[in-house]
């Protein structure tokens, strides 16, 4: 079991499912359904079941690759830690146990539950034709915080669809970075980024514009909220978005086109400390 948790980087789940609580939490703020346990475990097992097979595809398709890339060369597919045909099982057991789990969500999740996996897989193949890949990623994060919101109302809203842009350009913002290191990798390998197509300086500048995006999204998230349940989010949903914003400025402060020598801290460590906190404090903010 180790072997597979550290196939799919399971401790990066910590990207994505802070965004899925909250899409929980405002369905319930907004619907006023009561929270049901049971529900909630269904959710939790459906985002870690998706993330388990987009993650393990994404292995397995890039295990060629990866072999080639200093960088990844000692992932397990490469070093023959986890076997390719495994792999593959493992990628098709979660694909069934989260169509499996969201047909017992509601009828709308079963089936949105395959397009939402064609997303997951695709973004796997999109660095092979199109720097867009880093978009796809953010597009295939965003949404965990709809499907969330969807498993307890059963219908949309345009609420997570406001936070699932905030989870898109954040996302996208932080993967152009953390593509950097792979420049000339991906250049003599015909795969395609943004820092590919543009150079790496232009690159930040992207991925900088990317998160100046996100602030007016975290306002309008504010007033949308606000409008939807009169008066439910406060100073400390303020607080929390202010923190997050910071926490986006310091990852651009602490690389430059010239020292890339903490990508891995604002990719993992400044990232996840901003998704925990961001839940953290709007969560907080719904129930109090």
């Amino acid at each position: 079991m180790k072997r597979y948790l550290k196939l799919v980087k399971f401790s990066h789940t910590i990207f994505a499912m802070p965004f899925a609580l909250i899409g929980f939490a405002l369905a319930i703020t907004i619907s006023g359904e009561e929270f049901s346990m049971f529900k909630f475990a269904l959710v939790l097992f459906a985002m870690i079941t998706a993330r388990n097979a987009a993650m393990g595809f994404n292995r397995y398709l890039d295990r060629d690759i990866d072999a080639l890339n200093p960088r990844t060369a000692n992932r397990e597919i490469p070093t023959g830690e986890v076997a390719e045909r495994s792999a593959l099982v493992f990628v098709i057991l979660n694909s069934v146990l989260f169509m499996f789990t969201a047909f017992f969500i509601n009828f709308l999740c079963f089936l949105l539950a395959l397009p939402a996996l064609a997303v997951l897989f695709g973004y796997s193949y999109m660095k092979r034709v199109s720097a867009l890949s880093h978009y796809v990623l953010g597009i295939a994060l965003s949404i965990a915080p709809i499907g969330s919101y969807l498993s307890v109302t059963g219908e949309f809203h345009h609420v997570p669809l406001i936070l699932s842009a905030i989870v898109l350009l954040w996302v996208s913002g932080f993967d152009i970075i953390y593509s950097i290191a792979d420049e000339e990798f991906d250049k003599e390998n015909n795969l395609h980024s943004v820092p590919c197509l543009f150079g790496k300086r232009w690159a930040l500048y992207i991925s900088s514009l990317g998160h100046l995006m996100v602030l007016p999204f975290l306002v309008l998230l504010y007033y949308s909220v606000n409008s939807s349940v009169e008066n439910t989010l406060s100073w400390i949903y303020i607080t929390g978005s202010l923190i997050f914003s910071s926490l986006l400025l310091w990852q651009h402060l602490i690389i430059s086109p010239k020292n890339l020598t903490r990508i891995n801290a604002a990719f993992f460590t400044l990232n996840g400390i901003a998704s925990v906190i961001f839940a953290s404090f709007f969560i907080l903010d719904l129930f109090l």
